[in-house]
């Protein structure tokens, strides 16, 4: 039995349209392994798609990609996740799942505050899956409080439990940064655990079985760039489980601390960190970080930097200077005035010229609209309460 496990396609995720390109391309490649691998069949551990609503264009290379797997023989096997879910409940999931695309296995039902889950049993090799789909802000967690995990570890044959969730012992640091569950709220005894959601490639040894997640199949943005280089998925063949790369553009990360440097310094040094030669098809990352000996970041000519990157070939440049700052700035204490003083204070050094109510400023203007009422009687009612609270009595027009 040899099967793939993808997770955290994001397909369209990028706004920038060359970038939104390299996604795509990522899950072509990897449909193109997988027929070359002969796998029996695929899982998709969540986030096939960045939203809920993808884009024509990536539905359309998803359907095209499928449709390859299908046409010879393998099957898919899919959970929702974080990204696919809207608020309603409905996933595009569900739509590929009618066309015969793939099969969402998240099936069973809640009796009594206790979900059971129903396998679902790929003909082929007789590998029984299930799954539970992922929710923003680990609202899936009540699903596993609730899971009869028992009936799970009491099933024969090779089972496969697929999750679209954090794992606080696989992630390491990470896992202050996020919400995320302890291994012990899995069920145990299963052969392996198709995990997703968490943008790392890492796996482990839960019982006799393994639980892994693939990372994304693309980086989805500047730090998973910086830190994978590319994405991937898993093998696995029998007893065997490997990382199969996806490479489709170099990824050439420059990070440059500045401290006590002027902003031609930093100009003269990005010019001897960033490697010569050509940089066709190449993702260029540049992060400064550090304070500054003299100037200020806007100083850096960034623009006429990445403009010569761009001449020399390269796909795309990103950069990241939220950690640089001048040598003047300091952390300043928070103001702890009460705080209908600092929306007065607020006001007048905005309008220094007239007198009014901050306070009764800042809560008009967080006013709602009523119901029945109209805009433009809404529009007029909260410009005459401003000019109140402003000491005004009307707006003067050119």
């Amino acid at each position: 039995m040899r099967f793939a496990h993808l997770a955290d396609c994001h397909i369209g995720g990028w706004r920038d349209p060359r970038l939104r390109d390299l996604s795509l391309k990522a899950f072509c490649h990897a449909v193109t392994r997988i027929l070359e691998e002969k796998c029996d069949f695929v899982l998709i551990a969540g986030d096939l798609f960045h939203t809920s609503l993808p884009s024509f264009d990536s539905m359309r290379t998803a359907v095209q990609q499928l449709k390859r797997l299908k046409d010879k023989g393998v099957a898919v096997y899919a959970i929702p996740g974080s990204h696919d879910y809207s608020p309603s409940g409905k996933t595009m999931i569900d739509v590929f799942e009618d066309a015969g695309l793939l099969e969402n296995v998240f099936k069973g039902e809640v009796t009594e505050g206790v979900l059971r889950l129903r396998w679902v049993v790929d003909p082929k090799t007789g590998a029984k899956i299930t799954g539970i789909p992922g929710k923003r802000g680990m609202l899936d967690r009540a699903w596993y409080k609730a899971l009869d995990g028992g009936a799970l570890e009491l099933e024969e044959g090779y089972r496969i439990l697929m999750v679209h969730t954090a794992i606080t012992e696989l992630m390491g640091d990470d896992a202050k940064q996020m919400d995320s569950m302890g291994i012990g709220e899995l069920p145990k005894g299963l052969d392996y655990y198709a995990g997703g959601h968490i943008h790392i490639v890492r796996e482990d040894r839960l019982g006799k079985g393994r639980i892994v997640y693939p990372g994304p199949l693309f980086p989805n943005n500047f730090r998973e760039l910086e830190m994978l280089g590319r994405g991937g998925f898993y093998l696995v063949d029998g007893n065997d489980a490997r990382f199969v790369p996806i490479e489709i553009i170099r990824t050439i990360p420059v990070m440059l601390d500045c401290t006590g440097l002027t902003p031609g310094g930093v100009e003269a040094e990005l010019e001897q960190t960033i490697p010569d030669g050509d940089l066709t098809d190449a993702i260029v990352m540049i992060r400064l970080f550090g304070n500054l000996g003299k100037g200020r970041p806007s100083e850096i000519d960034m623009k006429g930097i990445i403009s010569g990157l761009y001449r020399r070939g390269a796909y795309f440049v990103m950069r990241n200077i939220n950690r640089l700052m001048a040598e003047e700035f300091q952390e300043s204490e928070p103001d702890k005035r009460p705080v209908a003083e600092l929306e007065a204070a607020m006001l007048d050094g905005i309008f220094p010229e007239v007198t009014g109510d901050g306070h009764q400023l800042m809560n008009t203007l967080s006013e709602q609209q009523e119901e029945g009422e109209k805009k433009q009687d809404f529009e007029k009612r909260i410009i005459d309460s401003s000019l109140k609270a402003l000491g005004l009595s009307s707006i003067r027009r050119p």
